[in-house]
């Protein structure tokens, strides 16, 4: 039987993640799955995010079954099972075990940036919502994990050279390179969360990685200490980050 590759990215909210899972699902071999942990997430928070009751309605909440998914084979056996993570969502407690049989992508952006643009939606923000903390402990934790070093990747890297940093991306985590990546058909998918009408209007008009823009969005004086906050974890990590080598 063919080994299933899981490849796992571990991102905050508001950056290129679901782009990401977009380039990743239009390779003819690689199955995705979007935010597997987030019902959990709702669950364990009680936090009153866009399409609560949807969300909770609609996905799987046993976080052991999840787990064992996350672990498990792809989606109609697919060679590759890609897995959208939020950081956030993988609260204390959350099962993590799992993570040793996977391949693993961190993918960072500025907090301030983040917390701009989550507000933008939500009307605020903390550290924990940012999720740069949680995403340098689970960075630290999948390396010892696994004795591997994983790449950090930066989302403007990505949308800067998107054939280049992928290569390199695809280099590091011992996948082919497809072209096929680099462009997918604008719409949404059966395999996007059920919280994609309120979270993923631009990237269902998207047709591949946009040139880097400034953030349309200033940052609230109010968000300012979580941004500081996170923003030693974002420092850690961006010191990590995977270089488009060719």
């Amino acid at each position: 039987m063919r080994e299933t590759i899981r490849i796992c990215l571990w991102s905050g909210p508001r950056n290129i993640s679901t782009a990401t899972m977009r380039s990743f699902e239009n390779r003819p071999d690689c199955a995705v799955w979007d935010e597997p942990f987030y019902g959990p997430y709702l669950v364990r928070t009680g936090l009153d995010h866009p399409g609560r009751d949807t969300i909770l309605a609609a996905v799987p909440l046993d976080e052991d079954d999840i787990a064992a998914r996350c672990a498990g084979e792809a989606p109609e056996s697919a060679p590759l099972f890609f897995q959208k993570h939020m950081c956030q969502h993988m609260l204390d407690d959350i099962p993590r075990d799992w993570m040793a049989a996977c391949r693993h992508i961190f993918l960072i952006r500025d907090p301030a940036e983040v917390a701009a643009s989550f507000a933008a939606t939500t009307g605020g923000a903390t550290a924990d919502d940012l999720g740069a903390i949680r995403q340098a402990e689970l960075f630290e934790y999948a390396c010892q994990l696994t004795g591997q070093a994983w790449p950090v990747i930066e989302g403007a890297d990505v949308l800067s050279d998107p054939e280049g940093m992928l290569r390199a991306l695809c280099a590091a985590i011992d996948i082919p390179f497809d072209a096929a990546m680099l462009s997918w058909p604008a719409g949404r998918r059966e395999s996007d969360g059920v919280w994609a009408p309120w979270w993923y209007d631009r990237v269902e008009a998207s047709t591949g990685f946009e040139p880097p823009q400034p953030s349309p969005h200033d940052l609230p004086d109010m968000l300012r200490p979580a941004v500081e906050a996170s923003r030693p974890h974002y420092e850690t990590l961006k010191a990590r980050k995977l270089e488009n080598r060719p």
